[in-house]
């Protein structure tokens, strides 16, 4: 993928002019492990959307956005790169995609205070990650946190972007960034794109195994409650032998049965069965037998992941080399963008030599 294709091919011989593609944005912070539900609520689905040919596909380390919470530096640059080894890992091919550290394109930064003077301090102040951090990080409510979103929003309208991947509970940093989109255009003409959330499937919703009532997050400090990426098979199974279950033995959905309902879920979601075909494979078993299984079959699909991020990361000159070639992509494009945005609002560029 030599660029972002924003023109339709040329029809030929009296056909049809071919749709351009639709242009797909995704990224992932580099704070914490990546943990399971990363990867089966995102990534996969961030690799389908790839490999099904009908998008320019974007997908970006958010380093910048990781520095609204005080980062060790040697830790962040570590962080940095299996994030993009991750994505590497995942399934992600740079000769499909552009792959890229936000920070390498500069763009980000400049449309984000363009965009701060046109986002308002009641929609910062009602965002539900900026309350969630200000609460956990009481110390260290900094201006970044507060106005994130601005650089999100740029983010996403620096690449003209079509569709956003995000789950259900995502939905409002998008929406943020389509009301800013929505005012400037209303200002001064189209200029951004107004994005389309991407609602990803169904069923890939993965719960802490130690409270399955909470989405397993790469930020809980019980790691007994997680399965990242990382994780051994020795450790995976003994996670999930620990995981939380309710009272009984059936392996069976329920309501008020959050914890074997979510390792039904996290049992369907790595090997494609439905949930009748689980409890009629589980019928007559317990949930020890149950959670052994969980463990196994999560460790394979773990393993050939784990072992590809520790090739990448011991191959550090690749990741450098995919991420210079996706960032010079990605910034010919963001550029278009901002010049577009600085003439609108009246900034004089610069004279070229």
């Amino acid at each position: 993928m030599s660029e972002i294709n924003t023109a339709a091919p040329a029809a030929q011989n009296g056909e049809a002019k071919p749709a351009k593609k639709k242009i797909s944005l995704s990224f992932i912070q580099p704070s914490g492990a990546i943990t399971l539900g990363n990867y089966l609520g995102a990534l996969k689905n961030w690799v389908a959307i790839q490999d099904s040919g009908e998008f320019n596909c974007l997908y970006a380390v958010a380093d910048l956005h990781a520095l609204t919470v005080r980062q060790d530096p040697k830790n962040l640059r570590q962080q940095i790169y299996q994030g993009l080894a991750v994505l590497l890992a995942a399934g992600i091919d740079p000769e499909k995609s552009i792959v890229f550290q936000q920070s390498h394109v500069h763009q980000h930064a400049e449309l984000a205070w363009i965009l701060n003077c046109y986002t308002m301090f009641g929609e910062l102040s009602r965002m539900t990650q900026f309350k969630d951090k200000s609460a956990k990080y009481a110390d260290n409510i900094n201006a970044g946190l507060f106005t994130y979103p601005a650089l999100m929003a740029a983010d996403i309208l620096l690449y003209q972007t079509d569709y956003v991947p995000v789950g259900q509970d995502q939905k409002q940093h998008l929406e943020i960034a389509r009301d800013i989109a929505n005012r400037f255009n209303g200002i001064y003409g189209k200029t951004f794109t107004e994005p389309e959330p991407y609602i990803t499937k169904a069923g890939a919703r993965i719960m802490s195994l130690a409270e399955p009532t909470k989405k397993m997050s790469k930020s809980d400090p019980n790691k007994n409650a997680i399965i990242t990426i990382m994780d051994t098979d020795a450790e995976i199974i003994k996670k999930f032998k620990r995981a939380v279950t309710d009272s009984g033995s059936e392996v069976r959905m329920g309501e008020g049965k959050d914890g074997i309902n979510n390792l039904i879920n996290i049992y369907s979601a790595v090997t494609g069965k439905s949930v009748e075909e689980i409890e009629r494979e589980f019928e007559g078993k317990g949930y020890g037998d149950f959670k052994m299984a969980c463990g196994e079959v999560v460790a394979d699909t773990v393993r050939p992941i784990r072992e590809k991020v520790t090739d990448y990361m011991n191959n550090k000159d690749y990741i450098d080399e995919v991420c210079k070639k996706g960032a010079f992509m990605a910034s010919r494009f963001a550029q278009r963008t901002l010049e577009k945005t600085y003439k609108k609002v009246g900034l004089v560029l610069p004279k070229a030599d």
